[in-house]
């Protein structure tokens, strides 16, 4: 196989293309052409179309925006809002509770479940700290909470366990590079005595290359790397693996409020 092109330092739109191409090669969501997210992630040469086609993730771009007017960053692409995304970090953090349940509300209030969802946990008519809220604009967010599928678990755990398990972004070890393919460890979602919770780790393989592309070079052993659906969409530091984590544990404990208050006792 030849070389796949990967950028060192990515652009934001080029960051942005890495962690969204695989759902939307899939048809899940943002527009067609997923060639363009492919090629543009992995050379940074395609920024304006990118950038373009962002604007068309009906569930992303929203979070991207409010991120970016919290902290007063003036592009939504800026490579600092796609990773607080994406993965996590103190910009989060800046987003008021109250701006960011609106947003939800009038951008997704009309999707099954979400509203039940954001009014579990209310306390005197504001969210919770520890409540849905947050954990902030995060994708693990959107996964959690704005897609159906935590709704459907107790309709028959596997499909939709499988889907939340594949839509958020994940941590994984490498262990060994096959190709274009690699195998790593990660802990899997798990449904367990009515809770969602961090199995213990599993071998699994994903994709880090195709076409001649690639959103990483030539992964190595012994490497973090973040997984999106069957994809290695960025490499990450320890630092980085601890804010995902994080970040990951509290949607679940929010998540798991929620599916408790479905079937108290």
């Amino acid at each position: 196989m030849a070389a796949p092109s990967a950028t060192g330092r990515r652009s934001g739109a080029a960051l942005f293309a890495g962690y969204a191409f695989p759902p939307n090669e899939l048809g899940y969501c943002g527009p067609d052409g997923s060639s363009v997210l492919l090629e543009g992630g992995a050379t940074g040469d395609l920024d304006t179309e990118v950038a373009r086609r962002a604007r068309l993730f009906d569930g992303a771009w929203p979070y991207l925006e409010l991120i970016a007017a919290a902290t007063r960053i003036a592009d939504p692409l800026d490579p600092r809002v796609v990773r607080a995304y994406w993965l996590g970090g103190d910009l989060l953090d800046h987003v008021d509770g109250e701006v960011f349940e609106a947003l939800v509300r009038d951008r997704f209030g009309a999707q099954p479940g979400v509203i039940e969802r954001l009014d579990h946990g209310r306390v005197g008519g504001r969210m919770i700290d520890a409540g849905v809220i947050g954990a902030g604009p995060h994708h693990g967010f959107h996964v959690l909470v704005v897609y159906p599928w935590i709704g459907l678990l107790d309709r028959g755990p596997g499909v939709a366990l499988s889907v939340l398990d594949s839509c958020r972004v994940r941590w994984g070890l490498v262990e060994s590079v096959d190709g274009d393919r690699v195998s790593v460890r990660t802990p899997a979602l798990q449904l367990t005595g009515g809770e969602l919770v961090l199995g213990a780790e599993q071998a699994l393989t994903a994709r880090w290359a195709a076409a001649g592309h690639a959103f990483v070079s030539s992964p190595e052993p012994g490497e973090w790397v973040a997984l999106h659906w069957d994809w290695v969409c960025d490499r990450l530091s320890d630092d980085a693996v601890v804010e995902l984590r994080g970040r990951t544990d509290r949607q679940l404990a929010a998540a798991n409020a929620w599916l408790a208050s479905r079937h108290p006792g």
